[in-house]
């Protein structure tokens, strides 16, 4: 995380503000115009997925739904570095009516509740009369990975690919509280952006942080992206970023925040994205009757990105693996490589430290004994000493799946 005493390269106050000639969102009547597909390889269900390019301001994306957007970053994009180009970050959207268009002129956030003073800010008061700051972090679904659930669960069917990392640029949220003034007795500051329900008496998609939380000098309203304005689809002209939290926070088209001085009821706190509280969130399939706690932090991950599952690899010579990992809501202490189905492990090299909340790669040499199949697995530990479990996570809606990855490799 830091300061900017001078403009980040490629993202000025001019080109966030000068017009964004943002592509119409027209274009999403027919995404799927492309005929390549990719198998996602899982048992108990569909698993073949359309590989779009029609969507505006986005590259090559696995369509997981058209209506409201979906996308999912092709897993090769995690080999490439440790930041997602923008073009290939994920999409999620919880309903689909929001704006194909952002007038930047007349756009404004306001800052009501339990304050001072009411604030009703434009994009230049937020770009022009506040400190900037970036921030490395991962934007992950809750429900990333669900498609891995044995049984299957209901939900978007995301494999490993609803996750992204970028350099997130804005001014924090502390900042912008503390202009308005929050008064004694807040407990809770509230979100909503621009989307709207699709249904009628459907409940706004709203999501709540604690006072301390929401003030402690991370959560940022960021307005850009690895050094770029923010793409339509991911939330401009501004996204609450909450690092080390799910993405179901990072609240997309942020046009309201509002401090409260009660516990936040609406539904998405108080009965949408819910898990067992229990460790590793997880229960057996059919088990009933099990407290429930939101959603909030990430847990940690790993993977291997260069080897795939059904790959080849020479037996009785060193070959070579790499990939990226995340501590959750801290760094990474350490990633570990098991060759033999998670029977021992070997600890691997870390990459560059590019800052707590982001993916960092790591990379070792290994070598498989004699032909035959076998199973890799890759395990991160975090900087609080919690590691990925070597059991399967399940619970009924999906949420927080970090069961340690396994690749299964052919010997030759």
């Amino acid at each position: 995380m830091r300061d900017h005493d001078v403009q980040p390269s490629g993202l000025t106050r001019r080109r966030v503000l000068g017009g964004m000639g943002v592509a119409s969102l027209a274009l999403l009547s027919s995404p799927a115009s492309a005929q390549e597909t990719v198998d996602l390889h899982v048992p108990g269900g569909p698993s073949t997925r359309m590989i779009t390019t029609s969507y505006p301001q986005k590259g090559r994306m696995i369509l997981q739904r058209s209506s409201p957007p979906w996308l999912e970053t092709p897993f090769e994009v995690f080999d490439k570095g440790v930041f997602t180009p923008n073009d290939q970050h994920y999409v999620s959207w919880h309903w689909a009516n929001f704006p194909g268009d952002i007038d930047v002129d007349s756009f404004r956030l306001t800052v009501r509740g339990l304050v001072n003073q009411t604030l009703s800010l434009s994009l230049k008061d937020i770009l022009q009369g506040l400190p900037r700051f970036d921030i490395a972090a991962v934007n992950q679904c809750a429900g990333a990975s669900r498609i891995y659930a044995v049984p299957r669960v209901a939900g978007a069917q995301w494999a490993n690919g609803s996750m992204s990392n970028a350099i997130w640029t804005g001014v924090r949220l502390k900042d912008v509280l503390d202009r308005a003034g929050v008064k004694p007795g807040a407990i809770q500051v509230r979100f909503g952006g621009l989307d709207e329900p699709a249904m009628q008496d459907a409940p706004k998609f709203l999501k709540s942080l604690t006072i301390d939380h929401a003030r402690d000098g991370e959560v940022m309203i960021a307005f850009g992206m690895n050094g770029e304005q923010l793409p339509l689809l991911n939330g401009f002209p501004l996204r609450l970023v909450v690092p080390g939290w799910c993405g179901v926070y990072w609240i997309k088209m942020l046009n309201d925040i509002e401090v409260l001085d009660q516990p936040d009821t609406n539904y998405w706190t108080a009965t949408g994205y819910r898990v067992p509280d229990t460790p590793h969130n997880t229960v057996k399939p059919g088990e009933t009757g099990f407290k429930t706690v939101p959603v909030t932090r990430n847990v940690p991950r790993s993977f291997i990105t260069n080897i795939r599952n059904g790959d080849s690899v020479p037996a009785g010579v060193p070959a070579s693996a790499r990939g990226i990992a995340f501590g959750g809501d801290c760094g990474v202490a350490r990633v570990d490589l098991s060759i033999d189905g998670g029977k021992s492990w070997q600890p691997t090299q870390l990459g560059a430290d590019q800052g707590t909340y982001g993916f960092r790669q790591w990379q070792t040499q290994f070598t498989l004994p004699a032909r035959g199949v076998r199973t890799l697995m890759v395990r991160c530990t975090n900087t609080g000493n919690e590691a990925q479990p070597d059991f399967p996570i399940w619970n009924p809606t999906g949420y927080m799946y970090n069961t340690i990855e396994t690749t299964h490799v052919v010997a030759a």
